[in-house]
């Protein structure tokens, strides 16, 4: 399977749902609507193109970006060709919610209550989802962009040590 079939293949039959496409380093990378998500990566799974392994789902925050302030990224792949396929999808963090990935890959079970954990995206129609890794009364989700790294108010750091 090349990038260019699976580009093609997906633009017959989802006409509109890719915003853009490129290829990084040999692996196409795919921003997909948000609403046709799912229906893709379920065609993607049960049509004749038989990507069968959901290696990895995660979020991002890019909190310069109002409209597209959290992604939510699947990594896809291919076991019988060692085809793989990133696909991105973003959402404005106040309306952060996504379709569950569960009832087509039984790991995303874990991965989207991680993703929910740590940047607070909603999966919907998950069976189960709740704080997986933090401390349930935590109170944020610590992966947001939304605090000062550093502590301002230490005396005892010499910023000259660390390149300031």
């Amino acid at each position: 399977m090349t990038n260019e079939f699976l580009l093609e293949a997906i633009n017959r039959e989802f006409p509109g749902a890719i915003i853009s496409s490129k290829d990084s380093f040999g692996m196409l990378t795919l921003e997909i609507k948000k609403e046709e998500i799912k229906k893709v990566i379920h065609h993607l799974k049960d049509s004749t193109l038989q990507i069968d392994f959901l290696t990895d789902i995660c979020g991002v925050h890019y909190p310069e970006f109002p409209e597209k302030e959290l992604a939510v990224v699947y990594h896809l792949h291919d076991m019988r060709t060692n085809y793989r396929l990133r696909l991105k999808a973003y959402s404005p963090k106040l309306n952060a919610e996504f379709d569950s990935l569960t009832d087509i890959y039984a790991g995303a079970n874990w991965m989207e209550r991680e993703t929910y954990d740590f940047y607070g995206i909603l999966f919907k129609g998950h069976p189960d989802l709740r704080v997986i890794l933090n401390m349930e009364d935590i109170g944020y989700h610590p992966m947001l962009k939304e605090y000062a790294l550093e502590d301002g108010t230490r005396e005892d750091k010499d910023d000259a040590m660390f390149g300031r």
